[in-house]
């Protein structure tokens, strides 16, 4: 008989009346660690030391805005009688996607107001995005949510996880799939190859788009052991037709640049 632990309080610590949860803590320091390794790749590339923190400033609270307006799209039901709700941001409900959508149109219009390359700015950026997913999805960890299927004690042991992690994924007296450390560990390997691909010298836009493959690949397949999806129409999960777009068109813009450009700018270009 395995003694099963209490789970992790989610309040890190509180400041007078305040409680600050770990899952903020968590996302900030995905941000924090995001940036630092972006800016490093940036001023390599010969951007302004600066441009990345005027983007941020732009980018997260916009993020933060598409991540919301996207859930609460798909849950509008939950909602239309409750308008006051649909800004109460802090009880949750928020869709990474959303979130992805939002910074790429604030990054692709922020770029063009400064006469930068959209595409030389994201190939920069894809290792940072995947480094905020994948230590961001430990936020989800703490709060017990955005987690699988039912499964056994053993099936969770089998991974050779750890028992801190293994009690965390006791749920009102049930084990869960842990589908943010499958999303986590699937972003870690995509980091690792997209800084090995830096070094191929892609043509411009291909490490991006590498990353929107990589990502909806793995989001697909971990969307389906979710409990917690967003439907658009019956059974069909949001995330799910979101990442195959994704995929269609990324493979379309790759295949149609290599095909269309002759003489095309590559990463390591000025």
């Amino acid at each position: 008989m395995h003694q099963t632990l209490a789970s992790i309080d989610p309040i890190a610590f509180s400041l007078g009346p305040i409680d600050v949860r770990w899952y903020g803590v968590i996302i900030a320091a995905g941000i924090i660690i995001a940036f630092l390794v972006g800016q490093r790749e940036m001023v390599k590339r010969g951007l302004h030391p600066d441009f990345l923190t005027d983007l941020l400033i732009w980018a997260v609270p916009l993020a933060i805005i598409g991540a919301r307006i996207y859930y609460v799209s798909f849950e509008w039901e939950q909602y239309k009688d409750k308008p006051a709700d649909i800004i109460a941001i802090w009880n949750g409900g928020i869709a990474i996607h959303g979130a992805l959508i939002a910074s790429v149109i604030v990054a692709y219009v922020f770029t063009k107001k400064r006469n930068m390359s959209f595409l030389k700015v994201a190939d920069i950026l894809a290792p940072s995005i995947l480094i905020g997913q994948a230590i961001g999805r430990w936020g989800n960890f703490i709060n017990q949510e955005a987690h699988g299927g039912e499964v056994l004690r053993s099936f969770l042991e089998s991974l050779f996880l750890p028992d801190w992690i293994i009690n965390q994924m006791y749920i009102d007296g049930v084990y869960y799939h842990p589908t943010f450390l499958y999303e986590s560990l699937w972003s870690l390997a995509g980091i690792i190859i997209l800084l090995l691909l830096r070094k191929v010298n892609l043509v411009r836009g291909e490490l991006f788009f590498f990353y929107v493959i990589w990502y909806s690949a793995g989001r697909f397949f971990i969307e389906a052991m979710r409990t917690d999806s967003l439907y658009v129409v019956g059974e069909l999960r949001a995330a799910q037709l979101v990442s195959v777009m994704a995929i269609i068109l990324a493979l379309g813009l790759l295949t149609y640049r290599r095909v269309a450009f002759k003489k095309p700018v590559h990463y390591l270009d000025k």
